[in-house]
């Protein structure tokens, strides 16, 4: 009874031989299937790369940032500290996804200026809150009684606070876009009242980060031909 046992429990490992054939049998005859079924779709090596060959990007321009990282190649590096130093106020209109605009900001950290972070949901009156000794009043709770607190002028304040080696301070806003035309005329005024102050407002999006003049976006240039 052992001595015939012993084979049975070693033959159990092994898959008998109409088993294997039956399966390859099957793969066999799914693969011919699909191949089949390409065939009569139109589904071939020939059709699948002449179709890849002619996919074509309508609408955009593809350039090196698309296969490198947008983020990573900054050509007009040298532009953009050019005009922060010739229009001393721009309007960036940065990309949706964000952090492009990291690396500009960047660059003018490593000129020596230091930075005024302000968003302009809350800010109030512009000139008042940067220039002017404001009141704020806190949120109260219950049946606090409502207080008022003076703060001193946000740009005057930073500017005394400056080490003597900064080249000087930037003002940078995030959504300038909700800012009235005349609060965006008194930000592209406020180099000329503070020699040493940049100002930098998001005023939109836009496809690719790009600038422009903030006295521009503000309607203080002059329309040519007039």
């Amino acid at each position: 009874m052992m001595a015939t046992a012993a084979p049975c429990l070693h033959l159990q490992h092994r898959a008998p031989a109409w088993v294997n054939c039956q399966h390859r049998s099957k793969s066999s005859s799914r693969r011919e299937m699909t191949v089949g079924f390409r065939a009569a779709k139109g589904y071939s090596k020939t059709s699948k790369s002449k179709r890849c060959a002619s996919v074509k990007c309508s609408g955009s321009e593809i350039g090196i940032g698309d296969f490198i990282g947008g983020d990573l190649l900054r050509l007009d590096l040298g532009r953009w500290l050019s005009d922060v130093e010739e229009h001393k106020a721009l309007a960036i209109y940065t990309p949706h996804e964000g952090g492009y605009e990291g690396r500009y900001l960047t660059r003018l950290r490593y000129q020596g200026y230091y930075f005024l972070d302000l968003t302009a949901r809350g800010l109030g009156d512009p000139e008042t809150t940067l220039t002017k000794i404001h009141p704020v009043c806190p949120a109260h709770v219950g049946k606090q009684p409502i207080a008022r607190w003076y703060f001193p002028p946000e740009v005057d304040y930073r500017l005394q606070a400056l080490p003597p080696d900064a080249k000087g301070l930037v003002v940078w806003i995030i959504e300038a876009k909700v800012l009235s035309k005349s609060e965006l005329q008194f930000l592209a005024l406020l180099p000329t009242l503070r020699p040493k102050v940049r100002v930098i407002a998001e005023c939109g999006n836009w496809r690719k980060f790009i600038w422009k003049p903030l006295k521009e976006i503000a309607g203080l240039t002059t329309e040519e031909g007039a």
